[in-house]
């Protein structure tokens, strides 16, 4: 096996320089894990034409591969939910389902999360099981437990943990649903992104303890960094810190919208000008704030057959649509069923450029057993209360 001590610590370098990395304990963890060891079989890397090429520890120059592990950035591990690199002979599509995230990402959440001495985390998708393992290194092994729903990835995790000497508590199961045999916990992480913080969460922490997650909707992008601290009376609040990307939990992934897109959009209630341009939903932080306003909504591009492009707004649970086309940098919007999906949307947009385009950190979230609320302090029309009962 190739020595890797000296990218371990050129990858420390690197986070200390730009300043991720701030923790003498945390830079300890960083230099003493090999990523590498959480790659197993192998990779997938993006190729020509959307495709995906395997990369395998075997077969794959050992100086390669090690390049290939320490890349600032996150590297696909399954695709489509089964398949690894050691399965595919070639290149092959697919849509990502595992990966071991950029270090960058690990640790900066990690850092976020405060720990100290003797902390008992609670970590929601394992994936490779490489933040694990930083975590048992700075904790202690017995200290924490990582949850993955996938029985496959959940034992690759588990045998890479081993290898490096870390038999900590890896558990197959739904993460939403936490870990209660093992609460209650100081510190609560997800690596992977949810639509809302679940309860479940908020009543395994201890009060004081520290929930850190990606929260938004299904869009795969305008979601932020949520980190929130439980009171005594087990509600919880605290505000988005930044922008982050996950793969969405499993049981929340979204579904792609299919079938004939002009039968979907064929009955519509109302027809008007739109007021903005849904192209600002291609952005973070108005995609954050539509999925706050419209939270089932999805947001789907496609092409007519005369070449122009259309763009459409889909809730399957409302039975209820909003359908857009440019005309001459105009654009229409034609809505239909029980919810009007745009006028909610177009409220929120309208109400962030008129309060000067707040970032996504204004965010604010308070949760409760029966609802999470968002808002952006001093600004009445930014708020939102999602009712969960």
């Amino acid at each position: 096996m190739t020595d890797t001590a000296h990218e371990r610590r050129a990858l420390a370098d690197r986070l200390t320089r730009t300043g991720v990395l701030t923790s003498p304990r945390w830079r300890a963890a960083v230099k003493a894990v090999p990523r590498e060891l959480f790659l197993n079989p192998g990779v997938f890397l993006p190729s020509e034409g959307g495709q995906w090429r395997p990369v395998t520890v075997v077969g794959t120059d050992p100086a390669e591969w090690v390049k290939i592990a320490y890349r600032d950035e996150s590297l696909t591990t399954q695709l489509d939910g089964y398949l690894t690199a050691d399965q595919a002979s070639g290149p092959v599509t697919g849509s990502p389902t595992s990966s071991s995230t950029t270090p960058v990402t690990v640790v900066s959440m990690l850092e976020e999360l405060e720990v100290e001495d003797g902390h008992q985390v609670l970590e929601i998708g394992t994936g490779t099981g490489y933040s694990s393992a930083l975590m048992c290194f700075r904790l202690g092994e017995d200290n924490v437990t990582t949850v993955e729903v996938d029985p496959d990835v959940a034992a690759r995790a588990d045998a890479a943990l081993e290898t490096a000497g870390f038999s900590t508590w890896t558990v197959t199961g739904d993460g939403l649903l936490g870990h209660p045999r093992r609460a209650p916990y100081d510190r609560v992480i997800a690596t992977c992104a949810v639509r809302r913080i679940p309860y479940a969460w908020i009543r395994q922490t201890k009060p004081g303890g520290i929930v850190l997650t990606t929260v938004g909707g299904s869009w795969h992008y305008g979601t932020g960094l949520a980190k929130v601290t439980v009171a005594e009376d087990r509600t919880a609040e605290g505000k988005i810190i930044g922008r982050s990307s996950f793969m969405q939990a499993r049981s929340q992934a979204e579904v792609p919208i299919g079938g004939d897109l002009s039968a979907r959009t064929a009955y519509a209630n109302s027809e008007r000008e739109a007021k903005v341009s849904p192209l600002l939903l291609e952005e973070w932080m108005p995609a954050f704030l539509a999925q706050l306003a419209a939270p089932g909504a999805h947001f789907t591009r496609a092409t007519s057959l005369e070449g122009n492009r259309l763009l459409h707004l889909f809730d399957p649970d409302r039975e209820s649509f909003a359908s857009f086309a440019e005309n001459e940098g105009t654009w229409t919007v034609r809505q239909g069923g029980p919810a009007a999906l745009w006028d909610a949307i177009e409220q929120a947009l309208t109400a962030w450029q008129d309060a000067d385009h707040p970032d996504i950190t204004a965010v604010r979230l308070r949760v409760t057993q029966e609802t999470h609320t968002y808002w952006i302090d001093g600004h009445p029309a930014l708020r939102w209360q999602h009712h969960l009962i």
